[in-house]
């Protein structure tokens, strides 16, 4: 039974999907890859308190690694790209050719860039740290200025809402 709930989140509200109990889904609004609320199931404001309470503690700058269950739903290499992903520390950055060359392809760039993009667990597996060959903040689901304000975060700590 899939469920869903909405935290506010200093990147604006984030819309939380779960397939029976277990994280499937973390999307904010206006997201470039967002699935139609119909993909969401039925609201259930009190559902993963456990994944609220994380990103709480993200946001308060006092957590800097998430420690949750999730099933994520992808492509064989869409799965090895997020599992990827998770392992960007905190405050880092890595450019997808980096990370294309991690997963033993380097000219798969533009495919790790593709599987990022369709991350459907944002901010918890760090799309966000992936930046271009230069440094540049390319390509983010969530909007430029959401990738920039959780860099920005993410090495100074705690900022104001966007």
């Amino acid at each position: 039974m899939r469920t869903h709930t909405t935290v506010d989140s200093p990147c604006g509200p984030l819309t939380l999907v779960a397939l029976d109990g277990v994280l499937t889904g973390l999307y904010m609004d206006y997201q470039r890859h967002r699935p139609g609320p119909e993909v969401f199931g039925e609201p259930e404001p009190e559902a993963l308190p456990e994944v609220k309470s994380q990103l709480s503690e993200y946001f308060a700058g006092e957590r800097t690694e998430f420690d949750l269950t999730m099933t994520m739903l992808g492509t064989p290499f869409q799965l090895r790209v997020w599992a990827a992903l998770k392992d960007i520390p905190f405050g880092e950055t890595m450019s997808y050719g980096e990370l294309a060359e991690q997963l033993g392809n380097p000219k798969a760039s533009r495919a790790v860039g593709l599987a990022n993009g369709k991350n459907p667990i944002s901010i918890i597996v760090p799309c966000h740290r992936v930046v271009g060959s230069n440094g540049s903040l390319t390509g983010y689901g969530g909007g430029i200025e959401r990738k920039r304000y959780l860099l920005d975060f993410e090495r100074a700590g705690n900022l104001l809402p966007l």
